[in-house]
């Protein structure tokens, strides 16, 4: 007959040794560090993908106003600059040849549009998505054109 085996109650049945304690600690001393270095050298780093158009050269004149960077503004159109929009979307809108379809909406981040209404202009932007314009624009330059 066998002898049953005895465990004390205050015994704990999975117990660390305390020699891998130190590598435990080691290792999350090591990951810690280096999260911080990572974080501080990416934080360093100017992004590639991004232009800063407030330090784009910028025109203003009685004839042309806004940034010269044409990466982000890269859409154009001509015609004739009124006030107002088209249900909320838009503060201006550039009239063109072809009837309404051939309007566009147009905001600005950048320029004051209001003193180039009623001239014949050119505007610079990047289009933007619209519910109800067909175009909707966002003008980073505006130049007079007649």
């Amino acid at each position: 007959m066998e002898t049953p085996v005895l465990v004390h109650a205050n015994t704990p049945m999975n117990v660390t040794p305390k020699n891998n304690i130190l590598p435990m600690i080691l290792a999350l001393i090591l990951v810690i560090g280096a999260g911080i270095g990572t974080g501080y050298l990416l934080s360093r780093q100017k992004p590639a993908s991004t232009t800063d158009t407030k330090s784009a050269s910028m025109v203003k004149s009685e004839t042309e106003a806004g940034t010269m960077d044409t990466k982000t503004f890269k859409d154009y159109a001509t015609g004739t600059l009124e006030a107002g929009g088209i249900n909320g979307e838009g503060t201006h809108k550039l009239v063109r040849p072809g009837g309404v379809s051939q309007t566009v909406y147009l905001i600005s981040s950048l320029v004051d549009l209001e003193p180039f209404v009623g001239k014949k202009v050119e505007v610079y932007g990047q289009t933007i998505r619209a519910k109800t314009a067909g175009w909707l624009m966002d003008v980073g330059r505006i130049k007079v054109v007649e």
